[in-house]
């Protein structure tokens, strides 16, 4: 049953380009060495992500283990994540980034933009 509580459900992906230029033109990121946060609240009471990983990151077998290793991220994570942000992800282009620096580097990042960001609810 936990492993079930676990699984990474298409409701917590942002699909369009509309929601992507939306949190682009919100202008409010935090990042370290490893990653790159862009951030808005949302109306809804759950995390949602995307992923943007440029070709200058490499091939696409690296884009790929990127990608897996920051959907992973947020899937093990998403319980201590802030409730009610949009996120777009974008990693560094670095070639030893580790599922754990991945995982610290959205925790302390979703922590300072959930602080940055005034609830939508301001009563």
């Amino acid at each position: 049953m936990q492993k079930q509580n676990q699984k990474l459900l298409s409701e917590m992906r942002l699909h369009s380009s509309l929601e992507f230029s939306e949190i682009y033109a919100a202008r409010i990121t935090a990042g370290d060495a490893h990653l790159l946060v862009f951030a808005r609240r949302n109306q809804l009471e759950a995390t949602r992500f995307g992923l943007s990983i440029s070709r200058k990151h490499g091939g696409a077998v690296v884009r790929n283990r990127k990608r897996r290793l920051l959907r992973e991220a947020f899937r093990l994570n998403r319980t201590q994540l802030p409730i009610g942000l949009d996120l777009i992800l974008i990693p560094r282009q670095r070639l030893d980034s580790t599922l754990q620096d991945f995982s610290r580097s959205l925790i302390k990042a979703c922590r300072k933009l959930d602080r940055l960001i005034q609830p939508h609810d301001p009563a």
